[in-house]
């Protein structure tokens, strides 16, 4: 079955080490006959959440319109949601945090009157979710800052996490080639 799958990235180096596993993901994906949406947050103008509680008070997910609301009919539409990062400073980066923070807009628990008025009952919940992350270090723990703060994610949402590619050990442009997580991307499209 063909479903719609949202890619989120939160890399700011386009021929980096965790675009090449969204790339091969990505095109295992549409093999597959799956319809993929990607966005690069780290090319998007993006600001956190400003806590106004005004989520589609203006027929948009955000008051504070900026690209999120470019990402968010699409994660509403979505059957499926990847996020794929590096680790910064043992945490997920900036560039996409901001669109993390910002699903709040979407929560149908806290905002459960305006979906039915505004974007017609469509809800965040019910969706599957995969991350595909790497980061520097050997140390398969750093990868934690991603992994736990996605996992809660998804919990709170309840959408049900089907796979995780974690790759330590790359840095430089190319390291990943050097590691099998291009094929484990290419093989989370089973998953989906």
């Amino acid at each position: 079955m063909s479903k719609k799958i949202v890619v989120i990235t939160g890399s700011p180096r386009k021929n980096g080490n965790s675009f090449a596993m969204t790339d091969a993901f990505i095109k295992a994906a549409e093999v597959k006959g799956h319809k993929v949406t990607r966005f690069d947050a780290a090319m998007m103008r993006i600001g956190g959440c400003h806590a106004c509680e005004t989520c589609f008070k203006t027929g948009k997910a955000c008051s504070f319109d900026d690209d999120f609301n470019t990402i968010a009919p699409a994660v509403l539409e979505a059957d499926a949601l990847v996020f794929t990062m590096p680790v910064y400073w043992y945490s997920i980066p900036s560039q996409i945090k901001g669109v993390i923070d910002r699903l709040y807009s979407q929560i149908k628990g806290v905002i459960d009157r305006i979906y039915s008025l505004v974007v017609g009952g469509k809800d965040i919940a019910g969706k599957e979710c995969a991350l595909i992350a790497c980061c520097e270090e050997e140390d398969r723990t750093v990868l934690d800052g991603v992994r736990i703060p996605i996992e809660r994610t998804a919990a709170l949402n309840k959408w049900k996490m089907v796979g995780e590619v974690l790759i330590p050990g790359v840095l430089n442009v190319g390291d990943i080639n050097k590691t099998n997580g291009c094929q484990q991307a290419a093989a989370l499209a089973d998953k989906i």
